[in-house]
């Protein structure tokens, strides 16, 4: 890893990178280098490497043993949700939701956003942080990988405004189609509860997503950590045919930039996210 990669959110953000790579490259109950090995390995400083670790240690994806270092946690029980033709709908949530930059660079893929991006990890990526918020109060922090080579000239502007698939669409011709996205518990680190203004290890949701166009290439990989004592999912599951309803198309979907979804598509394996009045 570069030692000069710029921006405090992007070097936490690689180093977390490479730290999973290192954990997805081994079985569960494997060891991974010491702590003072990763600096060496990745380039960075200690304190770099323990929040990145602490995190994955509270995502529930490394285990610390005293006295014999950290190990590779147990794999996760997965519950995939269907509903009707193996497509869940997703409304979207109410409030006032805008963006605010945290960071905005293109730099290499690397392993695992190259591996999930389907391409090189030599290839450049738009990498962009951003703090979401409703009403004006902090609710989630996104990370966006998006293949550079589909956006140039992407400004930060339209990342700040607006409907970024509508953006994508429009100004760049990328018709996105499909998402597959995970989303699990976890909580939050010191510096995430510093921006999303609650106390360290906070409970949260975090979503992963996969983003593809019309033709099934990727387009977008995003993960994105939103409070838990202001946010919830609900799953409208189909249990039989019914009649069709207009989408409403205001509000803001669970770990997607508001606005339509490519007028309406199907998005797979999502689920609904609502805003908890009052916590």
């Amino acid at each position: 890893m570069d030692a000069d990669v710029p921006g405090t959110v992007l070097k936490r953000e690689r180093t977390r990178d490479a730290v999973l790579e290192l954990i997805e490259s081994r079985s569960p109950g494997d060891a991974i280098p010491s702590e003072r090995a990763l600096c060496a390995l990745l380039g960075v400083s200690r304190p770099t490497v323990r929040a990145a670790v602490d995190e994955l240690v509270a995502a529930g994806l490394l285990v610390r043993e005293h006295g014999r270092g950290m190990f590779v946690a147990p794999a996760k029980i997965t519950q995939e949700l269907v509903a009707g033709d193996r497509a869940l709908s997703v409304p979207q949530a109410a409030g006032a939701w805008s963006s605010r930059l945290l960071e905005f660079t293109t730099l290499q893929a690397g392993a695992r956003v190259g591996r999930k991006l389907r391409m090189s990890p030599a290839a450049e990526i738009v990498y962009v942080a951003r703090l979401r918020l409703v009403d004006g109060a902090p609710m989630a922090i996104e990370h966006l990988h998006i293949r550079a080579e589909l956006v140039p000239g992407l400004s930060a502007q339209e990342l700040e405004s607006g409907d970024l698939y509508e953006h994508l669409r429009s100004t760049h011709g990328v018709h996105v189609h499909e998402a597959v996205q995970a989303i699990e518990p976890t909580v939050v680190t010191r510096a995430e509860a510093g921006l999303l203004d609650v106390p360290e290890l906070s409970p949260a949701l975090l979503f992963e997503r996969l983003t593809s166009d019309t033709t099934g290439r990727p387009v977008e990989y995003v993960h994105s950590l939103y409070r838990g004592d202001r946010y919830r999912i609900v799953s409208r599951l189909a249990l039989g045919p019914a009649a069709e309803v207009a989408p409403d198309l205001e509000g803001h979907h669970p770990g997607i930039p508001p606005g339509d979804f490519a007028h309406g598509d199907a998005i797979t394996s999502s689920t609904r996210g609502d805003i908890q009045a009052g916590g």
